[in-house]
Protein backbone atom coordinates (compact mmCIF):
# COMPACT_ATOMS: atom_id res chain seq x y z
CA UNK A 1 0.00 0.00 0.00
CA UNK A 2 1.31 3.32 -0.74
CA UNK A 3 1.28 5.35 1.99
CA UNK A 4 1.08 9.46 1.67
CA UNK A 5 1.07 9.40 -2.12
CA UNK A 6 0.46 11.91 -4.35
CA UNK A 7 -2.84 11.69 -6.82
CA UNK A 8 -0.72 12.24 -9.80
CA UNK A 9 -3.34 14.38 -11.52
CA UNK A 10 -1.38 16.94 -13.51
CA UNK A 11 -4.45 19.12 -14.43
CA UNK A 12 -7.77 20.12 -12.12
CA UNK A 13 -10.19 17.10 -12.02
CA UNK A 14 -13.75 17.05 -11.48
CA UNK A 15 -14.54 14.50 -8.75
CA UNK A 16 -17.82 12.82 -8.06
CA UNK A 17 -18.81 11.56 -4.31
CA UNK A 18 -21.48 9.55 -4.53
CA UNK A 19 -22.37 8.19 -1.03
CA UNK A 20 -25.34 6.57 1.11
CA UNK A 21 -26.19 8.90 3.61
CA UNK A 22 -25.34 12.86 5.24
CA UNK A 23 -22.39 13.10 7.13
CA UNK A 24 -20.81 9.75 4.93
CA UNK A 25 -18.37 12.01 3.11
CA UNK A 26 -16.90 13.96 6.12
CA UNK A 27 -16.76 10.91 8.13
CA UNK A 28 -15.04 8.38 5.46
CA UNK A 29 -12.81 11.25 3.91
CA UNK A 30 -13.21 14.68 4.63
CA UNK A 31 -9.49 15.68 4.63
CA UNK A 32 -9.05 13.92 1.25
CA UNK A 33 -12.09 16.31 -0.35
CA UNK A 34 -10.93 19.27 1.63
CA UNK A 35 -7.59 17.99 0.16
CA UNK A 36 -8.60 17.63 -3.29
CA UNK A 37 -10.56 21.36 -3.05
CA UNK A 38 -7.47 23.26 -1.93
CA UNK A 39 -5.92 21.68 -5.18
CA UNK A 40 -8.04 23.27 -7.67
CA UNK A 41 -10.19 20.02 -8.14
CA UNK A 42 -14.07 20.38 -8.20
CA UNK A 43 -16.19 18.00 -6.10
CA UNK A 44 -19.23 17.29 -6.30
CA UNK A 45 -21.77 15.32 -3.72
CA UNK A 46 -24.46 13.08 -4.52
CA UNK A 47 -26.14 11.06 -2.04
CA UNK A 48 -28.84 8.46 -2.15
CA UNK A 49 -30.85 9.04 0.76
CA UNK A 50 -31.59 12.53 3.02
CA UNK A 51 -30.38 10.35 6.24
CA UNK A 52 -33.96 10.31 7.69
CA UNK A 53 -33.61 7.24 9.71
CA UNK A 54 -30.22 8.68 11.28
CA UNK A 55 -31.36 8.55 14.91
CA UNK A 56 -31.22 6.22 17.82
CA UNK A 57 -34.02 4.95 19.78
CA UNK A 58 -35.99 7.86 19.38
CA UNK A 59 -38.90 8.48 17.29
CA UNK A 60 -38.93 11.63 15.34
CA UNK A 61 -40.81 12.75 11.77
CA UNK A 62 -38.60 11.03 9.34
CA UNK A 63 -38.97 13.78 7.01
CA UNK A 64 -38.50 16.83 9.13
CA UNK A 65 -35.41 15.00 9.65
CA UNK A 66 -34.03 14.78 6.38
CA UNK A 67 -34.58 18.51 5.95
CA UNK A 68 -32.81 18.80 9.12
CA UNK A 69 -30.10 16.33 8.20
CA UNK A 70 -30.10 18.30 4.48
CA UNK A 71 -29.43 21.27 5.77
CA UNK A 72 -26.34 20.30 7.60
CA UNK A 73 -24.57 18.29 4.98
CA UNK A 74 -24.91 21.32 2.78
CA UNK A 75 -23.23 23.67 5.75
CA UNK A 76 -20.55 20.87 6.08
CA UNK A 77 -19.80 20.53 2.34
CA UNK A 78 -19.36 23.98 2.01
CA UNK A 79 -16.67 24.24 4.96
CA UNK A 80 -14.91 21.70 2.78
CA UNK A 81 -15.13 23.72 -0.54
CA UNK A 82 -17.46 21.65 -2.61
CA UNK A 83 -19.13 22.72 -5.53
CA UNK A 84 -22.38 21.48 -5.60
CA UNK A 85 -24.42 18.71 -3.08
CA UNK A 86 -27.67 16.58 -4.13
CA UNK A 87 -29.98 13.59 -3.03
CA UNK A 88 -31.49 11.02 -5.14
CA UNK A 89 -34.28 10.74 -2.49
CA UNK A 90 -34.25 7.12 -1.28
CA UNK A 91 -35.33 6.01 1.88
CA UNK A 92 -32.91 5.56 4.58
CA UNK A 93 -32.07 2.09 5.28
CA UNK A 94 -33.76 0.50 2.54
CA UNK A 95 -31.57 1.04 -0.19
CA UNK A 96 -31.24 -1.70 -2.62
CA UNK A 97 -29.14 -2.65 -5.74
CA UNK A 98 -31.37 -3.56 -8.61
CA UNK A 99 -31.42 -1.78 -12.18
CA UNK A 100 -33.36 1.16 -11.39
CA UNK A 101 -31.20 2.71 -9.07
CA UNK A 102 -28.66 2.14 -10.76
CA UNK A 103 -30.00 3.74 -14.11
CA UNK A 104 -30.64 6.92 -11.57
CA UNK A 105 -26.66 6.51 -10.95
CA UNK A 106 -25.57 6.34 -14.75
CA UNK A 107 -27.61 9.21 -15.41
CA UNK A 108 -25.85 11.48 -12.94
CA UNK A 109 -22.96 10.62 -13.81
CA UNK A 110 -23.63 11.30 -17.76
CA UNK A 111 -24.87 14.15 -16.37
CA UNK A 112 -22.10 15.66 -14.74
CA UNK A 113 -19.23 13.99 -16.52
CA UNK A 114 -16.47 13.88 -13.43
CA UNK A 115 -13.06 12.14 -14.14
CA UNK A 116 -12.72 10.54 -10.95
CA UNK A 117 -16.41 8.87 -8.83
CA UNK A 118 -15.52 8.12 -5.45
CA UNK A 119 -17.60 5.84 -3.09
CA UNK A 120 -16.97 3.00 -0.71
CA UNK A 121 -16.33 -0.33 -0.41
CA UNK A 122 -19.23 -2.59 -1.20
CA UNK A 123 -17.50 -5.51 0.01
CA UNK A 124 -16.65 -4.31 3.76
CA UNK A 125 -18.99 -5.63 6.04
CA UNK A 126 -17.23 -4.82 9.61
CA UNK A 127 -15.27 -2.03 8.92
CA UNK A 128 -13.99 -1.90 12.63
CA UNK A 129 -14.02 -3.96 15.41
CA UNK A 130 -17.78 -4.68 17.18
CA UNK A 131 -19.20 -2.42 13.98
CA UNK A 132 -21.63 -3.59 11.36
CA UNK A 133 -20.77 -1.24 8.53
CA UNK A 134 -24.55 -0.33 7.46
CA UNK A 135 -26.22 -1.77 4.42
CA UNK A 136 -27.00 1.60 2.63
CA UNK A 137 -22.97 2.06 2.57
CA UNK A 138 -22.77 -1.59 1.13
CA UNK A 139 -25.53 -0.86 -1.38
CA UNK A 140 -24.36 2.46 -1.95
CA UNK A 141 -20.77 0.91 -3.13
CA UNK A 142 -22.32 -1.88 -5.18
CA UNK A 143 -24.81 0.61 -7.04
CA UNK A 144 -21.62 3.08 -8.19
CA UNK A 145 -19.48 -0.14 -8.93
CA UNK A 146 -21.93 -1.51 -11.04
CA UNK A 147 -22.74 1.80 -12.81
CA UNK A 148 -19.19 3.03 -13.27
CA UNK A 149 -18.59 -0.86 -14.70
CA UNK A 150 -19.73 -1.13 -17.59
CA UNK A 151 -22.72 0.49 -17.77
CA UNK A 152 -21.56 4.42 -17.96
CA UNK A 153 -19.32 4.18 -20.99
CA UNK A 154 -21.22 1.85 -22.89
CA UNK A 155 -24.01 3.46 -24.67
CA UNK A 156 -25.68 -0.20 -25.46
CA UNK A 157 -26.92 0.42 -21.33
CA UNK A 158 -29.63 2.40 -20.78
CA UNK A 159 -30.42 3.71 -24.49
CA UNK A 160 -33.47 5.56 -23.49
CA UNK A 161 -30.82 7.74 -21.50
CA UNK A 162 -29.61 9.03 -24.98
CA UNK A 163 -32.68 10.38 -25.39
CA UNK A 164 -31.98 12.15 -22.97
CA UNK A 165 -29.31 13.54 -24.57
CA UNK A 166 -27.01 11.74 -22.26
CA UNK A 167 -24.10 10.18 -23.95
CA UNK A 168 -21.69 7.45 -22.42
CA UNK A 169 -18.67 8.45 -20.44
CA UNK A 170 -15.59 7.53 -19.75
CA UNK A 171 -14.86 7.54 -15.89
CA UNK A 172 -11.04 7.66 -15.61
CA UNK A 173 -10.87 5.90 -12.04
CA UNK A 174 -13.12 4.70 -9.12
CA UNK A 175 -11.84 5.17 -5.15
CA UNK A 176 -13.80 3.33 -2.71
CA UNK A 177 -13.62 4.31 0.88
CA UNK A 178 -13.37 2.39 3.77
CA UNK A 179 -11.86 -0.39 2.37
CA UNK A 180 -11.05 -3.92 3.27
CA UNK A 181 -7.56 -3.83 1.28
CA UNK A 182 -6.55 -0.23 0.63
CA UNK A 183 -3.66 0.70 -2.40
CA UNK A 184 -3.57 4.11 -1.39
CA UNK A 185 -3.42 6.35 1.65
CA UNK A 186 -3.43 10.34 1.62
CA UNK A 187 -2.04 11.83 3.92
CA UNK A 188 -4.81 14.45 5.35
CA UNK A 189 -3.01 15.95 8.80
CA UNK A 190 -3.21 19.67 6.94
CA UNK A 191 -6.89 19.41 6.37
CA UNK A 192 -7.68 17.13 9.28
CA UNK A 193 -8.85 20.49 11.08
CA UNK A 194 -11.86 20.95 8.24
CA UNK A 195 -12.81 17.54 8.43
CA UNK A 196 -13.34 18.25 12.20
CA UNK A 197 -15.27 21.75 11.45
CA UNK A 198 -17.13 20.22 8.60
CA UNK A 199 -18.43 17.32 10.88
CA UNK A 200 -19.36 20.00 13.92
CA UNK A 201 -22.39 21.24 11.34
CA UNK A 202 -24.10 17.50 11.67
CA UNK A 203 -25.39 18.58 14.70
CA UNK A 204 -28.39 16.11 14.83
CA UNK A 205 -25.76 12.98 14.54
CA UNK A 206 -23.15 15.04 16.49
CA UNK A 207 -23.96 15.16 20.35
CA UNK A 208 -20.81 15.84 22.12
CA UNK A 209 -18.23 17.97 20.00
CA UNK A 210 -15.02 16.80 22.22
CA UNK A 211 -16.45 13.27 22.27
CA UNK A 212 -15.90 13.35 18.09
CA UNK A 213 -12.72 15.45 18.78
CA UNK A 214 -10.90 12.93 20.73
CA UNK A 215 -12.11 10.19 18.20
CA UNK A 216 -10.43 12.02 15.42
CA UNK A 217 -7.76 12.20 17.41
CA UNK A 218 -7.06 8.61 18.65
CA UNK A 219 -7.12 7.94 14.16
CA UNK A 220 -3.68 9.83 13.82
CA UNK A 221 -1.19 6.98 12.84
CA UNK A 222 0.96 4.83 15.19
CA UNK A 223 3.88 6.46 14.46
CA UNK A 224 3.11 9.80 15.15
CA UNK A 225 3.02 12.07 18.04
CA UNK A 226 0.91 14.59 19.98
CA UNK A 227 2.86 16.87 19.16
CA UNK A 228 3.49 15.70 15.80
CA UNK A 229 0.20 14.01 14.40
CA UNK A 230 -0.03 12.20 11.06
CA UNK A 231 -3.45 11.46 9.20
CA UNK A 232 -4.05 9.48 7.14
CA UNK A 233 -7.55 8.57 4.86
CA UNK A 234 -7.24 5.05 2.97
CA UNK A 235 -8.91 4.07 -0.44
CA UNK A 236 -8.78 1.47 -2.72
CA UNK A 237 -8.39 3.07 -6.13
CA UNK A 238 -9.13 1.62 -9.32
CA UNK A 239 -7.86 3.33 -12.91
CA UNK A 240 -9.57 2.33 -15.84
Amino acid sequence: MAVGETEGWVTPQKILVFLAHPDDPEFFLGGSIARWTGMGHQVDYCLFTRGDKGVNGRIVDPTELGKLREGEQKAAAAILGVHSVQFLNYEDGYLTPDINVRREVVRVIRTLKPDIVVSCDPTNYFYRANRINHPDHRAAGQIVVDAVFPAVSNPLFFPELRKEGLEAHPVKELWLSLPIAADISLDVTSTWNLKFEALKHHKSQITDEEVLRNNLWSRRTPESSDEHPQFLEHFRRIIF
